[in-house]
């Protein structure tokens, strides 16, 4: 397993100062009188983390104009049926919407069947909440849809890209980060405006996450089936690197900014509890694994990583990197110590058909020149001896498919061990709606990289993944006009990963 020597002392202080002033605020009594003329449920509902007897539920109780609520407490009670018309309750909940969580409501719902369909809603403030659909894990399974997604830019697109991820009925949503995006970027076409200046404490991340939420095709989402989420740069500053950041902020100062967005996002995500009962440490990485038929191993490559290679002390930008000997140093991690032990216990007890793994950044190299000696700091091409361990690992499992991010636009890359030999593949989704890169970014594709199979530039959309027993099918569907929210979405590529057999036991 992998070792790393602990981070410097002043960072870990600088971290659990800031969480500590935004887990300190006083407990408050009960608002029993609260009352809005507004809808409370403004923002929606969602349900994730999904396991095999519950999951967890979402909601935030917001005032007129999706303001924040000025209220104390507030009990939120909710249902859980086995049916759509809420005939049959199979589990009536409370939850407490805090001021101090921004009125957000996380409740962890368990004792449910295996393998099916709930629906839930939430009542408070004498309103009732548009009603949701949530599921639970099965215990066995022949198949597995998943709608992977990634990159989505406020003002760069509408979301009509859900519709179609609507339609096509998941079992399982993929988020891979860049939910919100925390800047404008003054040169490039608006379709709506975010309306408030970048974030850059908690009341500005918190803004910028409810205005995500009133986006109805998101909204539509999040109600049709569970999330399955992980965060990366933009959710809180642009190319950050743990505590380093592209503004050269010391950790004291950009500690505090980076707890606060963290905060927002927890605030606004359907993610259990449990992943943040240490305030500082929140954690991330973790599994949900579908019944006898794939592992899902989510990851976060953000708030553990080695500072950038390459690069003054303390400042994370994604810069092109030529002989940079410190980019395959071996004490260097993407992922940090705790995080790549994890990881590498659940790869070495695999058993199932699949192994996934779903992460943010390309994990497979992306050389700029034909030499080979050019690549992006900010991917796993900046961190290659953390990377030639993962293949490793993943090269003892049967199957192989890493699920990535990032870079608005559409990849599938073979992974190859240090001998040359395809151990798996990685799926890359462009962006759902934003910005597709500068032309040339990433040089002559095919020529520099032969282990590509496939590369899109140009459009935006998502990846539609159908794992059975013997087969995945990639599904490569991008929208026409992604400024239009009734613009089509279709099929513009479609390959198969043929499932190895498992091996013959004497």
């Amino acid at each position: 397993m992998f070792s790393q020597p602990p981070a410097p002392l002043w960072h870990r202080r600088a971290v659990l100062t800031a969480m500590a002033a935004l887990s300190a605020a006083p407990a408050v009594a009960v608002d029993r009188g609260a009352r809005t003329l507004a809808d409370p449920f403004a923002l929606g509902v969602a349900s994730g983390d999904p396991g095999l007897d519950g999951f967890v539920l979402w909601t935030r109780l917001v005032g007129p104009g999706a303001a924040p609520l000025l209220a104390g407490a507030i009990v939120v009670r909710c249902e859980i049926a086995a049916d759509a018309g809420f005939r049959r309750i199979v589990r009536s909940l409370r939850g407490l919407a805090r001021p101090e969580a921004a009125h957000a409501v996380h409740i962890e719902v368990a004792g449910l069947q295996p393998g099916r369909p709930y629906w839930y809603r939430f009542h408070a403030m004498n309103a009732t909440s548009p009603a949701g659909r949530a599921a639970t894990v099965p215990q066995r399974a022949d198949r597995l849809r998943l709608a992977v997604t990634s990159c989505q830019h406020w003002e760069q697109a509408q979301f009509g890209v859900y519709r179609d991820i609507v339609a096509a009925d998941p079992d399982l949503i993929i988020q891979l980060g860049d939910y919100i995006y925390e800047q404008s970027y003054a040169g490039q076409a608006k379709v709506r405006h975010f309306g408030a200046a970048d974030p850059v404490d908690l009341a500005g991340y918190r803004q910028r996450r409810a205005l995500y939420k009133t986006d109805p095709e998101l909204q539509a989402a999040h109600r049709a089936a569970p999330w399955l989420v992980t965060w990366d740069d933009h959710e809180v500053l642009n190319d950050y690197a743990n505590l380093a950041n592209r503004e050269g902020l010391a950790p004291a100062l950009f500690a505090p900014r980076r707890t606060a967005a963290y905060q927002a996002y927890f605030e606004h995500m359907p993610i259990r509890p449990s992943l943040w009962r240490n305030p500082g440490s929140p954690q991330l990485y973790r599994a949900i694994d579908w019944g006898d038929l794939a592992s899902l191993s989510v990851l976060d490559t953000r708030q553990y990583r080695s500072e950038p290679p390459c690069a003054a002390p303390m400042v994370a930008r994604n810069t092109r990197l030529e002989h940079c000997a410190e980019a395959a140093a071996p004490g260097r991690s993407i992922l940090g110590a705790a995080q790549e032990n994890w990881l590498a216990a659940r790869l070495a007890a695999e058993t199932r058909p699949w192994t996934l793994v779903a992460q943010q950044v390309c994990l497979a190299p992306l050389y700029l020149d034909g030499r080979h000696r050019a690549v992006f700091s900010d991917q796993w091409d900046g961190y290659a001896a953390n990377r030639a361990r993962l293949l490793a690992q993943l090269g003892a499992v049967r199957n192989a498919v890493v699920l990535s991010g990032d870079v608005h636009s559409f990849w599938q890359n073979d992974l190859n061990d240090a001998a040359g030999k395809r151990i798996g593949t990685e799926i890359v989704t462009s962006a759902l709606g934003a910005a597709s890169p500068p032309a040339g970014r990433f040089g002559d594709v095919a020529a520099n990289n032969p282990h590509i199979r496939y590369s899109n530039v140009v459009d935006a959309g998502y990846v539609l993944l159908d794992i059975g027993k013997t087969r995945a099918e990639v599904d490569f569907r991008a929208i026409a006009d992604r400024t239009l929210v009734a613009s089509l979405v279709a099929s513009i590529r479609r390959s198969v990963i043929e499932a190895r057999p498992a091996p013959l036991r004497g």
